[in-house]
């Protein structure tokens, strides 16, 4: 029996097909606490499905420690391979160990400046938190000023949720976006400041996934059948996935289309669920 399910659909951007887009995107994961196990890099998941969604095509991605030499050697390899885009995700609080700014500027060769915008933003923030009484003072520290410090030619993203002002900086073809590590404050910035500017960058598309569930366990049984249909619709994606064996098992196919239109991008899905559900039992 196959079973379809909508998994994802999104307007505004176009599939995660390199050819369809110029904008190769990479994202870089930074801290010490991902690579030493503590916290898990649930940001990197989320971002792949949005820029997906959006119509940008996640090529890499990285994670790294707090390293400054790390993080500036990251930027610089992503944009030796041409990325159009580079996210980071972490390192931009108050602390000592929050260096992904000072490394970005020092990647680029820039200089970090006090950019009066995002002292604003800072102070607006601390004031809004001593007022509904989560911090004791609203007093601009050196540390909370530290968030204020950008490298020269950014914009800062106002951060709805924590404090550190996110930034936007083109570098020649590139835009580099870094956002900070706690998932809320990282998807409360892409949400409010970034996709409105994504979509203007990736242009106007539609991409859906639709996801099939397949009563059989073993993957290999209809992995010829996948690929087959797979190269007869080039222009959709088609991936079987499966976690175990046995009797109970369900396959899952994914199935995801892009285009301009969402009637375009219904037709090729249709196209390619139709000849699956040829190939495959059917109760």
């Amino acid at each position: 029996m196959v079973r379809g399910e909508d998994e994802l659909s999104f307007g505004g951007g176009s599939a995660a097909a390199k050819k369809q887009s110029p904008f190769c995107t990479e994202i870089i994961a930074i801290g010490n606490e991902l690579l030493i196990g503590e916290v898990q890099d649930t940001n990197t998941h989320w971002l792949c499905r949005q820029i997906t969604g959006l119509g940008g095509f996640v090529a890499r991605c990285l994670m790294v420690r707090d390293d400054p030499e790390e993080i500036a050697s990251a930027i610089r390899s992503s944009l030796d391979r041409g990325a159009r885009l580079i996210i980071t995700t972490g390192g931009l609080g108050p602390t000592a160990d929050d260096l992904t700014l000072a490394a970005v500027a020092d990647a680029l060769g820039l200089h970090l400046r006090e950019n009066p915008e995002a002292l604003r933003m800072v102070e607006k923030r601390y004031r809004e938190l001593y007022e509904t009484g989560f911090v004791e003072s609203p007093e601009v520290t050196p540390a909370r000023r530290k968030m204020a410090s950008i490298p020269e030619g950014a914009t800062p993203l106002a951060n709805p949720v924590g404090t550190a002002p996110g930034i936007l900086l083109r570098f020649g073809d590139a835009h580099i976006v870094c956002l900070p590590g706690v998932p809320e404050e990282m998807k409360g910035i892409f949400e409010s400041s970034l996709t409105p500017f994504l979509k203007e960058l990736f242009g106007r598309a539609f991409y859906r996934s639709v996801t099939l569930s397949v009563e059989c366990g073993d993957e290999s049984a209809i992995a010829s059948i996948v690929d087959e249909i797979a190269r007869a619709h080039p222009d959709v994606y088609i991936k079987s996935r499966v976690r175990a064996f046995g009797e109970e098992v369900r396959l899952k196919v994914t199935v995801a289309a892009s285009g301009i239109t969402k009637e375009e991008v219904e037709h090729k899905l249709q196209q390619a669920i139709a000849h699956l559900k040829e190939k495959l039992p059917i109760e």
